[in-house]
């Protein structure tokens, strides 16, 4: 794996708003984000989406990758800043710019580029999820971000953070579906080797899917029984996080 961490320049196209949890402890989601897939020597900016926040187009060809964050709005939702992050995302692609969507990015992403997404016909996944790598891939790109990121072992299944309640129904054409579990049918797709979508949190720490937990129950999006249960497998597993992560930045950093 050949990266050369000088001077790269990413942007993180931020699509929620910081909780007062993440930013006490953290200060903030960007800090998150590159904690993760960051290193020494990088640039790192931050375009607050959600609030209207866009990088200029004139300066789209600067950077050498993006990665969209998750969010508690719908990815096939018609607001205004979500719209336009849609046309950006095409944008990307056509310029075969490196994107790496997350949760809602990942949904987003499948929905600028042709794919459709919607209500998770399963309901609410939050907690620890077990996913399957497909082995028979179709093109290199899957195996070679999985090969180079895990030592030249492919593992059969890892384990990631989740809370989601939207999926993708459909991948867009040309489109590979690179992971699934027994409760999402897409949790990883690859477009050329350019374009990745992780329906899972690879960013997230443990104490942060629980204070979202807390959250999700506070306001009633969720009920007890599932908040327990995503809580006590927490306690019980761990998330494969650094292999996430290794994948996450084989991805945005080689060429």
């Amino acid at each position: 794996m050949n990266i050369n961490t000088a001077e790269k320049r990413y942007a993180l196209l931020l699509a929620a708003r910081d909780n007062d949890y993440v930013k006490k402890v953290y200060g903030g989601y960007f800090n998150v984000f590159v904690a993760a897939f960051g290193e020494e020597g990088e640039r790192w900016d931050l375009f607050r989406v959600v609030e209207g926040e866009f990088p200029d187009m004139n300066d789209l060809h600067l950077y050498d990758g993006f990665v969209v964050s998750g969010s508690p709005y719908d990815a096939y939702g018609n607001d205004f800043w979500i719209l336009k992050l849609c046309f950006l995302l095409q944008t990307l692609d056509a310029m075969e710019k490196k994107v790496l969507g997350i949760c809602f990015g990942h949904q987003v992403l499948c929905r600028a580029l042709g794919g459709k997404v919607g209500k998770a016909y399963s309901g609410w996944d939050i907690g620890l999820r077990k996913v399957r790598i497909v082995k028979d891939l179709i093109s290199p790109i899957g195996h070679k971000m999985l090969i180079d990121s895990i030592k030249n072992e492919i593992p059969s299944s890892l384990t990631i953070i989740e809370c989601h309640q939207d999926e993708v129904w459909e991948v867009p054409l040309g489109a590979e579906v690179i992971a699934y579990s027994e409760k999402t049918g897409v949790e990883m797709f690859g477009i050329g080797e350019h374009i990745l979508g992780i329906q899972g949190h690879p960013e997230y720490t443990k104490d942060i899917l629980y204070n979202l937990i807390d959250r999700l129950l506070n306001n009633n999006s969720i009920d007890f029984g599932l908040a327990d249960k995503a809580k006590f497998v927490l306690e019980i597993a761990e998330p494969d996080r650094k292999l996430w992560q290794c994948i996450c930045k084989n991805f945005l950093k080689t060429l």
